[in-house]
C-alpha cells in the first residue's frame, strides 16, 4: 500500500454546467490522445466551472474538465430537486429559489446581505439619531403572491424538503443554468410563470 502525504479535508459547493461525455470524446474534444492505461469508453461528464478560473477552450467561457460518471454523480445533482442546504448556498450566490410543493404562484425566497438603511421610524430615530443609517444583519426574504416582500424563516418541512429549485427570471431569455425550474420537462413551475 502506498503512503500518501496527509492532506487537509475540504467540502465545497459549486454551480456548474455539465453534459454527459465519454473519456474518449473528451480527449478528442481537447485534441489529446487517450493514455494507454485508460478506457476511452468510460462514461463521464464534461464539466464547465462557472465560479472562476480562466477558460481553457474557445467553446466555453469557464474552465472545463472531465469527471468520471460515478465521481460526478456523487458530487453534483441538478438544480431542481435540491436540498435546503444547496438552496441556501444558491441564495448566498444571488439566486432566487422556491419549492415545487408551494401552492402560491410567484413565491420565491432570496438572501438579503447585511447592509444599512436610512432611519425611518420614530423608534429608530430615537435610538440611532436623525439622519442615521440603521445597520441590519443578513436575512432571507420571501416574495409573496401579492407582490410584497417579507422576512422569511424556513419551517422544519422546508429544511428537510428535496424539492427546492432555482427560479429563472421572467427576463432571462437564456437562463444560464437552463430551465432550472422545469421540474416536469414540459413547462415551468408556479414561481416561474
Amino acid at each position: 500500500m502506498k503512503k500518501v502525504k496527509t492532506m487537509q479535508q475540504y467540502i465545497g459547493v459549486k454551480l456548474i454546467n455539465a453534459k454527459p461525455m465519454t473519456r474518449g470524446d473528451y480527449n478528442a474534444f481537447r485534441g489529446w490522445t487517450v493514455p494507454a492505461d485508460e478506457n476511452p469508453a468510460d462514461d463521464g461528464y464534461l464539466v464547465e466551472y462557472l465560479d472562476g478560473g480562466k477558460g481553457n477552450t474557445d467553446l466555453y467561457e469557464g474552465y472545463v474538465s472531465w469527471s468520471p460518471k460515478d465521481v460526478f454523480e456523487r458530487a453534483y445533482g441538478p438544480t431542481n430537486g435540491m436540498t435546503f442546504g444547496l438552496a441556501l448556498e444558491a441564495m448566498k450566490r444571488g439566486e432566487r429559489v422556491a419549492r415545487a410543493g408551494w401552492n402560491g404562484k410567484g413565491l420565491f425566497v432570496y438572501h438579503v446581505p447585511a447592509n444599512a438603511y436610512p432611519v425611518q421610524t420614530g423608534a429608530a430615530k430615537a435610538h440611532f439619531g436623525e439622519g442615521a443609517l440603521v445597520p441590519y444583519n443578513a436575512y432571507m426574504a420571501i416574495k409573496n403572491v401579492d407582490e410584497t416582500v417579507s422576512t422569511w424563516v424556513p419551517s422544519v418541512n422546508d429544511c428537510l424538503a428535496t424539492d427546492w429549485h432555482i427560479v429563472a427570471s421572467k427576463d432571462d431569455g437564456d437562463f444560464p443554468l437552463g430551465k432550472a425550474c422545469d421540474l416536469s420537462g414540459e413547462g415551468t413551475c408556479e414561481a416561474c410563470q
